[in-house]
């Protein structure tokens, strides 16, 4: 498994996110929180039916949004169900609606008293968000966040392949120089 810490708080792995132990892990949801493919299809999978019956009662989620569940069978005790833009080119606000996902699910860990968060990287499949330009908005995104609330000790980005790891290593460097 490919590593890097990016700095005491952040780090980059190659891996499942479905396997991490942290508080929460992040589901890149779609907005019915139905589940889906991908990430999201992985982590209902993995994580069983208690997943699926709490996001029924909430109601579906909005785009930039997140909302909090169980993990189920995961070694996560909570999942946050972002739900990231679809990617149209880049002049219809996805990049803000990205950064408002991330943000959320943050300040939801913070309400939640939860210190360790893994975050996917969210709209790059289906959602077509071109992979180096979300990890921007990603990176920056939690830099920021971090700044002001130390709450949260750490939060790992899971990259499922090396392609999306060497793009979040790569803006890993224009960002935590």
């Amino acid at each position: 498994m490919k590593r890097a810490v990016l700095s005491s708080q952040v780090e980059l792995v190659q891996g499942d996110i479905t396997r991490q132990d942290t508080d929460a892990i992040v589901n890149a949801a779609n907005s019915s929180l139905l589940g889906g493919g991908g990430v999201d299809g992985a982590i209902h999978r993995a994580g069983g039916p208690a997943i699926l019956e709490e996001c029924r009662r909430l109601g579906g989620c909005a785009a930039g949004d997140a909302k909090i569940t169980t993990g189920g069978n995961l070694k996560a005790r909570y999942v946050i169900h972002a739900v990231g833009p679809v990617y149209r080119g880049g002049s219809s606000g996805e990049a803000d609606l990205l950064a408002r996902c991330y943000r959320r699910s943050l300040e939801i860990a913070v309400e939640h008293g939860l210190r360790t968060i893994a975050f996917p990287s969210i709209s790059t499949g289906a959602y077509r968000y071109p992979v180096r330009e979300a990890a921007r908005v990603a990176l920056r995104t939690v830099k920021e966040f971090l700044e002001t609330q130390p709450a949260i000790q750490l939060v790992r980005f899971v990259l499922f392949d090396e392609t999306a790891f060497h793009a979040y290593a790569e803006a890993m460097e224009e960002i935590w120089p």
